[in-house]
């Protein structure tokens, strides 16, 4: 046999073959979406971590140690009507986005950047020493948003590992009832 090439399978081999192959991959498929499940749970607690942070800090003037320059720079502070006008305009958009990504049935999760916007309305509520009395308002919006992505996300995943388990089931044998099979 020349290097490089495979060796010839009969046709009852692949058969053989071929259900192993194909339940593993399915199974390392299920993984994958174990994981993307996990996905929003993390985003949750990584914005829940951040909002603690706020929380905690919420007191302390960012601008008390930066230098005359920079502050200048840097220029006035936004209002807190304008910020909080900005962030209902922003939860309001989001919702409609993650809602209809809820109808899709997308497979993406997308909580990331909005917890960094959500990052960034904190910061604007640090400059303008608004942060005690807007800091829930950022909370709520954000586990809203963040739920919803969430919740997304993970009825994706349940309809879809149903689906494998299905297919496994048929690719064993196994008697599959009419309530479990999704086709």
């Amino acid at each position: 046999m020349p290097l490089g090439r495979k060796p010839i399978k009969t046709a009852e081999q692949a058969d053989k073959r071929s259900p192993q192959q194909r339940l593993a991959r399915i199974q390392a498929h299920i993984d994958t979406l174990h994981a993307l499940s996990r996905q929003g749970l993390w985003g949750l607690l990584t914005f829940v971590l951040i909002s603690l942070l706020v929380v905690y800090f919420q007191d302390a003037n960012l601008l008390a140690n930066v230098s005359q320059g920079t502050r200048e720079f840097l220029g006035k502070p936004p209002s807190a009507k304008f910020i909080n006008l900005a962030l209902a305009v922003y939860s309001f958009s989001a919702l409609i986005l993650t809602l209809s990504r809820l109808s899709d049935g997308a497979e993406t999760y997308r909580g990331w950047s909005h917890i960094g916007y959500l990052t960034g309305f904190y910061m604007f509520y640090f400059f303008a020493n608004a942060v005690r009395v807007n800091a829930m308002a950022v909370v709520v919006s954000g586990l809203t948003i963040l739920g919803l992505e969430y919740y997304s996300v993970r009825s994706f995943t349940s309809a879809s590992i149903r689906r494998e388990l299905v297919i496994m089931k048929k690719l064993s044998g196994e008697r599959v009832d009419a309530d479990e099979d999704c086709r």
